[in-house]
């Protein structure tokens, strides 16, 4: 099964442009994990947020179909990156106790995906699938980014987009709910920095193609 790859032709630009979340946000999803042996970051990309996990649990297994975005990531000696897709992983069953899905959990086949959680999770395991939306900068701007989103790139967007500005309320998710308050993603950039970060979109990748 091929994967949808909006990432792989800008891996490099995509680590440097996407922000960091933040560790309070971070340490109040780990906090719901029973154990902090093995956490399995599915979708990682070039591990942004793996190596923060990393931080929190013994072991992260880090997976990701993409491997531009793979040889991007950063090393740590308890990171095992592998190029897999989310749905077929090559987990071993009950081993793992958090699974965390940032930013990435609208491109999944969810049924299939689901199996495979249930597959390699421990009793009690705990999933997080998690990300950001709009930024907010001021008004003016905050404008004429929407009139970017949703006018100019409106029709370069994948269909899964809808999904992150629900909040991905509106996808299957087959499991207990445990809410976690939102945070503030608060960053402070340059301006070559703001219009690297929405270079770094998907859709203004297949606009300028």
């Amino acid at each position: 099964m091929t994967f949808k790859d909006h990432f792989s032709g800008h891996a490099a630009q995509y680590r440097l442009a996407r922000p960091v979340y933040p560790d309070g946000f971070i340490d109040a999803l780990c906090a719901q994990s029973p154990a902090r042996d093995c956490c399995w970051d599915v979708g990682c990309g070039n591990g942004q947020a793996t190596v923060l996990l990393a931080d929190r649990f013994e072991r992260v297994i880090a997976t990701d179909p993409s491997a531009t975005q793979i040889a991007e990531a950063v090393p740590r000696p308890n990171i095992d990156y592998r190029v897999e897709p989310a749905e077929t992983s090559s987990l071993a069953a009950h081993s793992v106790s958090f699974v965390s899905v940032a930013q990435a959990y609208h491109w999944f086949d969810h049924q299939r995906f689901v199996t495979e959680v249930r597959r390699v999770a421990k009793p009690g395991a705990v999933i997080a699938a998690y990300g950001y939306r709009h930024t907010s900068v001021s008004p003016s701007i905050d404008t004429l980014v929407e009139t970017l989103y949703a006018g100019t790139l409106g029709l370069d967007w994948p269909p899964e987009r809808c999904h992150v500005d629900a909040g991905l309320l509106d996808l299957p998710f087959p499991f207990e709910p445990l809410l976690i308050p939102p945070h503030e993603l608060r960053v402070d950039w340059s301006l070559a920095q703001f219009l690297d970060y929405l270079r770094s979109w998907s859709a203004s990748q297949r606009y300028v193609k």
